[in-house]
């Protein structure tokens, strides 16, 4: 059963809420206390959380909020599986019409779901929809900078090319593909699935429900995470000859792109600390350029997954 009555006996759908997490105990407490805040009636909304092997706090405080929530909640946790592997066990497990995906550093305004869903259910022919990532203040100099980058590449493209955090993914659509690939071990299992629902005939759009996403602490968590990226991206770069042109990701395209996500930005936000952009595109691309690399070296990719 996907839809039923709310308690004013109105028809509305299901909705999953996929949390997989590792070691997000930084920022996820306010991940959660988002999702509580939800408008969407709470008897129509259940919380999946799957934890990928977290060696930090991460447990505990999934097991206190859950104690307290108002919805229904379903808990997995494993040892470390992959993103890919976590994400199908909310696709398997889910009982809503829809999946809205919370990472654990991504804060919901609390009309968030209500808008998501009242989009889908108005574009049948839609199987993901990514709401806008907004600007929040952040707690350090390099969160600022990604949060900035991600706002101004969205203004200045208009790609509508979502991934899963803040977004919703209709669930007929997801099991029509088979889920996520599970050999991927960075990232970029979002960028894959999303490929195959267009493949499959499905429509992939943004629209225009916000949302925010708490910074990471440092350089270095950063760096980590660019590298994470690269690694997954060589394997989708052979399993999808054609999904993106490497030298795009070019040194020089990246310097570039930062100079023109500056411009935008300062005339959005005046503050001159906007024009380090272009350093720290570039410094995300030295590290999605090694993790790339290191997946060549290691022979992965789809024929050896």
């Amino acid at each position: 059963m996907k839809s039923t009555l709310d308690k004013n006996g109105e028809m509305r759908p299901i909705v999953t809420v996929g949390v997989c997490v590792k070691n997000g105990a930084a920022t996820l407490r306010e991940a959660i206390e988002s999702i509580i805040s939800q408008t969407y009636p709470h008897e129509l909304m259940e919380v999946i959380f799957v934890d990928d092997g977290s060696e930090d706090e991460t447990p505990l405080i999934i097991d206190e909020y859950a104690s307290k929530m108002d919805m229904n909640v379903k808990i997995f946790r494993h040892e470390w599986k992959g993103l890919g592997f976590s994400r199908n066990v909310v696709v398997k497990n889910a009982s809503g019409k829809y999946i809205i995906w919370v990472d654990s550093d991504i804060i919901l305004p609390k009309d968030f779901v209500g808008k998501q869903v009242e989009f889908m259910e108005e574009n049948p022919k839609v199987a993901i929809s990514g709401g806008s990532y907004e600007m929040l203040d952040q707690p350090t100099l390099a969160a600022f900078l990604d949060n900035v980058e991600y706002v101004a590449y969205r203004f200045i493209s208009g790609v509508n090319m979502p991934g899963t955090g803040g977004a919703i993914y209709r669930v007929q659509a997801i099991r029509q593909v088979g889920g996520f690939d599970e050999n991927i071990r960075g990232s970029c299992e979002d960028i894959d699935v999303v490929y195959r629902v267009k493949l499959a005939g499905w429509l992939v759009l943004r629209d225009k429900a916000p949302f925010y996403a708490r910074g990471k602490s440092g350089w270095k968590d950063y760096w980590g995470h660019a590298v994470w990226h690269g690694y997954g991206a060589h394997y989708i770069k052979h399993k999808f000859r054609n999904i993106f042109w490497l030298p795009k990701m070019s040194l020089i395209i990246a310097f570039l792109s930062g100079v023109i996500y500056g411009v935008t930005a300062y005339k959005i936000l005046k503050k001159k600390k906007v024009f380090l952009l272009p350093f720290y595109t570039v410094f995300k691309n030295i590290g999605w350029w090694i993790g790339f690399f290191k997946a060549h070296i290691n022979g992965y990719g789809p024929e050896k997954a």
